[in-house]
């Protein structure tokens, strides 16, 4: 079937009439009949029965028109409904609870769209945003393929924090509190603790470390400002760089475009 022509067998379906069919699409009556006879041909059925009086619908006519307006009136809802769709986000554990807050605060002091938040590790965030699950990201993993753009929004300055001054040369010597398997005090550490906690919350690991629990490296922006933590930048790893990532898209859709905005204004500081 060629679908270029199944709006003007729609509309001429719908109306009874070739001229109020060519009136709708702003094109010439003989054009919206030419059209709906290369569909026929198409199809290899007739589906008008054309007299000089009216326009009939064949018995396949018939059915195809039952057909094509559902897939007209679903496929005018996809594209028409863009203001209503909501934004998809995923992001790592510590990013929501700190820094994306002040973000959706600014968010809505503008618009009203609803908004979905999901944490992830980085495999299932690239993963979600891949397949469709996830609108935008944020990961300290920069993407850049022929599916997926990222940008830089700020480096993540890393705490060794501890309740207490620690010795530091001496990591294995004390508990650990860490995020996963993944966590930084494992590449930071010669040696592995023999006591750990796996926590997959940084709110939570940084309760425990108030508490003298253990010790953890966390995000700087985890830290309250009136904590009296001892803390101190971990420079030995490679530095941690958080960005936001989308697919590439040649014009970026309404409702992804609103949040990607108030982020990139935020890093102008606006």
């Amino acid at each position: 079937m060629d679908y270029r022509y199944l709006k003007a067998f729609i509309l001429t379906a719908r109306n009874a009439s070739f001229s109020k069919a060519a009136e709708e699409l702003k094109i010439a009556q003989s054009a919206v009949s030419r059209q709906i006879k290369l569909l026929e041909e198409s199809v290899g059925e007739e589906l008008i029965i054309r007299s000089s009086k009216k326009v009939l619908l064949t018995q396949k006519g018939k059915e195809l028109y039952i057909a094509a307006q559902h897939f007209d009136q679903v496929s005018s809802d996809i594209f028409e409904k863009e203001d209503n769709r909501e934004i998809r986000v995923g992001i790592l554990q510590g990013l929501l609870k700190n820094w994306f807050n002040p973000m959706l605060l600014k968010f809505y002091k503008k618009h009203t769209r609803n908004i979905t938040i999901e944490v992830g590790g980085q495999h299932d965030l690239r993963k979600g945003l891949e397949n469709g699950h996830f609108d935008i990201i944020f990961t300290t993993e920069n993407i850049q393929s022929d599916l997926i753009s990222s940008l830089k929004l700020f480096d993540e300055k890393l705490l060794l924090v501890s309740k207490d001054e620690i010795n530091r040369k001496k990591l294995h010597e004390y508990r650990w509190i860490v995020y996963s398997n993944e966590d930084n005090l494992f590449k930071l550490s010669k040696k592995t603790s023999n006591q750990i906690i796996r926590v997959e919350s940084i709110a939570t690991i940084t309760n425990l470390v108030r508490n003298n629990v253990g010790i953890a490296i966390i995000p700087e922006h985890a830290m309250k400002k009136t904590d009296t933590l001892t803390a101190h930048e971990v420079t030995q790893l490679d530095k941690s760089e958080i960005y936001m990532a989308t697919l590439s898209y040649k014009t970026m859709p309404a409702h992804i475009d609103e949040l990607v905005e108030i982020v990139k204004k935020s890093l102008q500081g606006n």
